[in-house]
């Protein structure tokens, strides 16, 4: 069995998996003290990691009705995150390991997500999705296209050149004055509001009208993502609109915003899987625990695979699982590796 950790934000993550990719447990404690700073604040994360992480582990080894005896590999994220955070579980897993000289696997965290598809859910309802594949990752922190043919790696065709999509939903929410995090709430709110009550940049709307110039057309004919042209454009609509008319729109507002995300990540993984000729898609990260967004993907003509919510945002499972099929580190080689906050490991 694999015992991984995760902790390179706000969500401290134990799992335990089979040799199989099979999950016997995924435990995930998610920090609410942020929610009124308006966003993760790094240092507090780093210190509540470090209170959780014994509990956590505790309780993964105990749903998986497993030891630390019982393990054959541990695992963890090594980057990208919060340096401060990434380190508690680095660190925890590296010395679990050594103390029984077992292997060590330093995974990727966007490896993480693609892995995620992997997996086998409890009971063998759902098997894992297996290469080659496109997969959409949509997350907090990035936001990306890339095409799978191998399980332990992958090339990017696309990725955001801002902000990525789950930082477009809680900044859109924050605006709307939902807290943080804010995407489930806006989906929420936005429910009962008109997608195409507001045009905004990437949504069906906008494109229907002619978008915004030759520049931006020609933006939108690539598999690149940008979501700081839609934040702003959600501040300037805010700004021109009668005072005391928000809360009469802001189901409107919400409907519309949701929509341009969701456009643009579905227009273009369609255009994707046209120019790769791929007819099975995978989906990863936090943003597609959003029901419009597996709604839209799951319509596309094509095998569509979306793991279940719980595997789509931060978890341990996902390490676990992409630790099935990358390196692994006899003891002492693992001792000195340390995290990386952006970009790919130092190694």
């Amino acid at each position: 069995m694999i015992l991984a950790i995760e902790t390179s934000c706000d969500d401290t993550c134990a799992a335990v998996i089979e040799n199989d990719g099979q999950i016997r447990s995924n435990v995930i404690s998610s920090q609410e003290s942020h929610g009124r700073f308006g966003g993760v604040v790094p240092e507090i994360a780093s210190r509540q990691h470090l209170e959780l992480i014994n509990l956590v582990i505790e309780q993964a080894l105990g749903q998986a009705a497993a030891t630390l005896d019982d393990l054959e590999l541990l695992a963890a994220t090594q980057g990208p995150g919060l340096i401060g955070a990434l380190l508690v579980g680095l660190s925890t897993a590296k010395a679990l390991a050594a103390a029984r000289e077992l292997p060590f696997a330093a995974v990727d965290h966007l490896q993480g997500h693609v892995a995620a598809n992997f997996l086998k859910t409890a009971g063998g309802e759902r098997g894992a999705f297996e290469p080659p594949f496109l997969c959409l990752i949509a997350s907090g922190g990035h936001t990306l296209l890339a095409s799978v043919a191998k399980h332990d790696g992958y090339e990017v065709l696309g990725r955001t050149l801002d902000d990525a999509a789950g930082e477009a939903f809680d900044k859109g929410a924050r605006m709307l004055g939902l807290g943080y995090p804010g995407g489930a709430a806006l989906e929420r709110l936005g429910a009962s509001g008109d997608p195409g009550a507001f045009s905004f940049p990437g949504s069906a709307t906008e494109r229907a009208r002619g978008g915004r110039g030759a520049q931006h057309r020609a933006f939108a004919e690539g598999l690149d993502f940008s979501f700081a042209g839609l934040k702003t454009a959600l501040l300037y609509t805010l700004r021109d609109l009668p005072e005391g008319e928000l809360p009469a729109r802001a189901a409107d507002l919400a409907a519309s915003y949701q929509a341009a995300i969701v456009e643009t990540l579905v227009t273009r993984t369609e255009r994707a899987l046209e120019r790769t000729g791929s007819e099975r898609l995978a989906v990863g990260g936090g943003v597609a625990a959003n029901g419009e967004l597996r709604r839209r993907l799951g319509e596309l003509p094509v095998s569509v695979h979306i793991p279940d919510r719980l595997l789509c945002t931060d978890n341990a499972a996902m390490i676990a699982s992409a630790a099935r099929f990358g390196e692994r580190l006899a003891y002492p080689a693992y001792l000195g590796l340390d995290a990386y906050a952006s970009g790919e490991s130092p190694r």
